[in-house]
């Protein structure tokens, strides 16, 4: 029996929306603050849950302060789409797919997303945040949750990622991963992916079934 495209399972920040550079500035601001001595550690928790970021980097006595100094810049940040993302969505749903967001973040933080960006609500048939699994990518965990959520089978799902940990969550589930070129370049992201694009332009319904499903 031939498979089909039934279900896309997406990353937000950075695939979906345009704040990978935002996060950048408020986690350079925490870690020169509380961790000077792990250089570019701003890069290198791109993708993991705040809960595994605190416990691994960060000293039990700074994680308050952390957290309310990420929760007052989250709360007035901008979470506009990428070009060409709504097209894309509207797109694929309109051939009968499913849509799901997996995230790292947290509920409060996607509350402050969807009310700068309404569209995320209505796009979107399931949103699972950092509560709704327990290990952080780069462990497939919040994938394979999606997938469930949804009640699709794997076989028959796509995940878009654009971080390294979250490339690996994807392909580590089995799941048809594509990777977007936001934050690095294809020739970095290739060796983590199915597929790597530059943008949502550059992939449709019907080229992602005859990529992912031709066989």
């Amino acid at each position: 029996m031939s498979r089909i495209f039934k279900a896309a399972l997406f990353d937000l920040d950075g695939t979906l929306t345009d704040t990978e550079d935002q996060y950048t500035v408020i986690w350079g601001r925490i870690s020169r603050k509380y961790r000077p001595d792990i250089p570019d550690l701003e890069y290198i928790i791109k993708g993991t849950t705040l809960e595994n970021i605190l416990a691994t980097y960060f000293a039990p006595e700074t994680h308050e302060a952390i957290v309310r100094e990420l929760d007052e810049y989250e709360a007035g940040m901008d979470y506009s789409f990428f070009p060409y993302v709504e097209e894309f969505i509207r797109d694929i749903r309109a051939h009968g797919v499913k849509c799901a967001i997996a995230t790292s973040s947290n509920r409060q933080k996607m509350a402050y997303a969807m009310k700068n960006n309404p569209l995320i609500a209505s796009l979107f048939d399931k949103i699972l945040t950092a509560e709704d699994f327990s290990a952080s990518k780069p462990a497939p965990d919040c994938y394979i949750r999606a997938a469930e959520v949804l009640n699709t089978p794997r076989e028959e799902c796509i995940v878009f990622e654009d971080a390294y940990n979250g490339l690996k969550a994807g392909m580590a589930s089995g799941i048809f991963t594509v990777g977007l070129a936001t934050g690095h370049t294809i020739e970095e992201i290739k060796p983590l992916c199915n597929l790597a694009v530059s943008s949502f332009s550059n992939i449709t319904f019907e080229k992602l079934e005859r990529l992912a499903f031709s066989v």
